[in-house]
């Protein structure tokens, strides 16, 4: 077992020394040319050093477990610069490799503390746990850095770095599984330890065959605020509660009958501090303060913020102020706000987020809105208080001050006027105010202007469509009376002529009658709370016979023609007779005295329909109309040639037909006549269920 061993880290170890000279004096990448050969180097001295003590029946020593560690860092910043070139980006490059070597060098005085105790005794007390659980550590970081490297290369550059990435991910994937089985059973497993140089060789053709492809292997790379900010909190709870499993430990150890207690108590309450700390909004805010501060260039990602500022504003909610106070309140980590908008003459208060109330309102005209409006300035207060030269013009009302810890104003501008204010308290962390935060705060304010505006524009037309709703339905009841005040106007007019005419007396009673029934109707209409038609079957023949009855007194006199008696129709009474007689109304006012009115009513046949339908037709010798006229004017509404008109008799009659699934055609000749047409569905009961 022993030459096994020894002959199989050999083998790893020619393996990388072949694949590293070479590498080192003809490899052209620049940030890799060091790197790689590093890497191959370290890992061949390493595994050389492992054949000799295997050759000597040792199975591990403090100089191979050094050797690992530094093995393991030479691949880590291969890994690191194979994320791509820092142009123009030097400090971040600096910043990136501190973190890298913070977490690296953690994990080196872990090792470092366990290789020294194994010669003093240290080992004996302490257990190997924290050794493997370093080389695990260190496991988990070197994949963690292969996943990023390839995870953010292109396609083109993944497909020349994919065979490097899978060998170093499977050196470090196979320590990790050996050093988890070595924690798990206590002693180290000879056959995976002597396999190990094999693995270990099996990477050099891997790498060797990503090396033909390295003119891809490189491309831009950065870390994400949030990537950053999730890293930065795993990485320090894992730093905390390493801390805090050794204090348990050694309370434990230490302590007697009372060890295990102490360590349990003890490990429960850094858990729940730790959860505190993670779940607390003001850690949070000083985290993501500090990464941005030490670790980029800009305050912000901006593709970032703006789509979560977005995304606020756009969420489904009663108030939009709400949600503007808080889109505006976390670019500066503030707990909450107040907007002001404007109302009339004066702004008032109209929203709050997670802030007291306040009843104050300030003139539009005062120093502090005017100064606003004129240089769109986002003010911070506290600078006012102490050199109030800096806003010179500038007059901040004092019940602005004596708010609760307010902190900043942000004008919210649309179209170079003041639509409104917020005032943001201060934030839960330390945040230095620069030119741009108060840029970002300027453009988000002239965002969430705009929103504001858009929903008032949405409300204003909402009501003004209530108010259309509402004229449009008086405007069909004064329709309605007209055409009774006509027929009233035309009974008294012949009322002197034919009073004593039996016939005509019964043609005004029934007339009388017919009105008085029609205002019955029209006022309870008026007085329903949901307008909502009563369709029913009806006999078309019926209810064509009742509108002309109703016209009866004019002339010329409508004749009625029934072709088909018997049909039916599913609409409401009262509309349907409506609309009928408005357009018989129609072709007796444009029909002189001598001319005709011919009412038909029969079965309109046509090859498009897949059924009969009903037809209405209404025909006259009047005046006509051109093609013009009815293809601009006819339907129309409030367009009409009648001194008295509404026009909106055939509109109305038109819009009705159509929701009954019917139509209504028209044609007309100048000085000829016009004929109208309703075409409507027939109804049909439907046929008994078989039993």
């Amino acid at each position: 077992m022993t030459n096994i061993a020894a002959s199989s880290y050999l083998l790893a170890a020619i393996g990388f020394l072949v694949l590293g000279l070479p590498v080192l004096s003809g490899w052209r990448g620049r940030a890799q040319r060091i790197t790689l050969p590093l890497a191959c180097l370290a890992s061949a001295l390493w595994a050389g050093v492992l054949s000799w003590e295997a050759g000597r029946g040792v199975l591990w020593s403090p100089l191979s477990g050094l050797l690992e560690v530094v093995r393991d860092g030479a691949w880590a910043l291969f890994l690191v610069a194979l994320h791509g070139h820092w142009r123009n980006q030097a400090g971040r490059l600096r910043r990136s490799l501190a973190i890298a070597a913070a977490c690296y060098l953690t994990l080196v005085v872990l090792l470092a503390l366990a290789l020294v105790g194994h010669g003093t005794g240290f080992l004996v007390a302490f257990g190997s746990l924290p050794m493997l659980a370093a080389f695990v550590g260190l496991s988990v970081y070197g994949m963690l850095l292969v996943e990023q490297a390839y995870r953010n290369k292109t396609i083109e550059e993944r497909w020349a770095t994919k065979f490097v990435c899978l060998g170093v991910c499977g050196m470090f994937a196979y320590d990790f599984y050996m050093y988890s089985n070595t924690m798990l059973f206590r002693e180290p497993n000879p056959d995976l330890w002597t396999a190990r140089g094999v693995v270990n060789a099996l990477t050099v053709p891997l790498v060797a065959a990503s090396l033909a492809r390295r003119r891809s292997w490189t491309t831009s790379f950065s870390v994400s605020r949030r990537v950053m900010f999730h890293s930065a909190a795993l990485f320090g709870s894992a730093i905390y509660l390493l801390a805090m499993g050794t204090v348990g430990y050694y309370l434990r150890y230490v302590g007697g009958r009372w060890g295990t207690v102490m360590q349990t108590g003890f490990l429960f309450g850094a858990v729940c501090l730790l959860g505190v700390i993670l779940f607390s909004g003001t850690a949070r805010s000083w985290l993501k303060v500090s990464i941005s501060k030490h670790f980029f260039r800009y305050n912000y990602d901006y593709r970032e913020e703006w789509m979560r500022f977005t995304r606020t504003l756009s969420e489904r909610g009663p108030n939009l102020g709400d949600r503007a106070i808080q889109a505006l309140a976390a670019l500066v980590e503030s707990p909450g706000g107040v907007l002001w908008q404007r109302e009339g003459v004066h702004f008032a208060p109209r929203a709050y987020w997670q802030a007291p109330a306040a009843d104050a309102v300030e003139p539009e005209h005062s120093p502090f809105c005017q100064f606003l409006e004129s240089t769109q300035w986002v003010i911070d207060l506290d600078e006012y208080v102490d050199s109030p030269d800096k806003y010179e013009g500038l007059a901040v009302p004092d019940w602005i001050l004596d708010l609760p810890r307010r902190w900043i104003v942000v004008p919210l501008m649309l179209h170079e006027k003041l639509f409104g204010f917020v005032v943001l308290q201060r934030a839960r962390s330390p945040l230095k105010l620069n030119w741009e935060i108060f840029d970002l705060l300027e453009i988000a304010g002239s965002q969430a202007a705009s929103h504001l505006a858009q929903e008032d524009a949405a409300n204003a037309l909402m009501v003004a469509r209530q108010f259309e709703s509402f004229n449009r339905m008086s405007t069909f009841v004064v329709h309605d009376l007209k055409n009774l005040v006509a027929q009233l106007s035309l009974m008294n007019a012949n009322a002197e002529k034919h009073k004593n005419n039996p016939e005509f007396q019964q043609d005004m009673l029934e007339t009388l009658n017919h009105s008085v029934q029609k205002m019955k109707l029209l006022l309870q209409k008026l007085s329903r709370t949901e307008n909502a038609d009563n369709k029913l079957p009806l006999a078309i023949d019926q209810v064509v016979r009742g509108a002309v009855a109703l016209k009866s007194a004019f002339e010329p006199h409508p004749q009625l023609v029934i072709e088909a008696p018997g049909l039916k129709v599913l609409a409401d009474r009262e509309r349907l007779e409506r609309v009928v007689g408005h357009l018989i109304q129609n072709a007796i006012e444009a029909t002189p005295r001598d001319g005709h009115v011919m009412i038909r009513v029969g079965i309109r046949k046509d090859d498009k329909r897949p059924q009969d339908a009903v037809e209405i037709e209404i025909s006259d010798t009047g005046e006509g109309m051109s093609e013009e006229f009815i293809r601009e004017r006819l339907f129309k509404p409030f367009d009409s040639t009648k001194s008295a008109g509404m026009g909106i008799g055939v509109f109305e009659s038109r819009e009705y037909i159509t929701e009954l699934g019917g139509a209504l055609e028209v044609s007309s000749r100048p000085s000829l006549g016009t004929t109208f047409r309703v075409v409507l569905p027939p109804y049909r009961e439907a046929a008994p269920a078989m039993t």
